[in-house]
């Protein structure tokens, strides 16, 4: 029992990985890390006008 579940958690593993892969997930890694920082900027802009 525990084999087939072991290998049934893999293949949901792998499909996961692969579907994030596919769906353009990893592609822009830096682009939001940035886009918090700008708008923390920007917030801060606007509580002190």
């Amino acid at each position: 029992m525990l084999v087939s579940l072991s290998v049934v958690l893999l293949a949901g593993a792998i499909w996961g990985i692969l579907w994030a892969v596919k769906s353009d997930q990893f592609e822009d890694l830096e682009g939001p890390a940035k886009r918090i920082i700008l708008d923390d900027r920007e917030l801060t802009r606007q509580h002190h006008d």
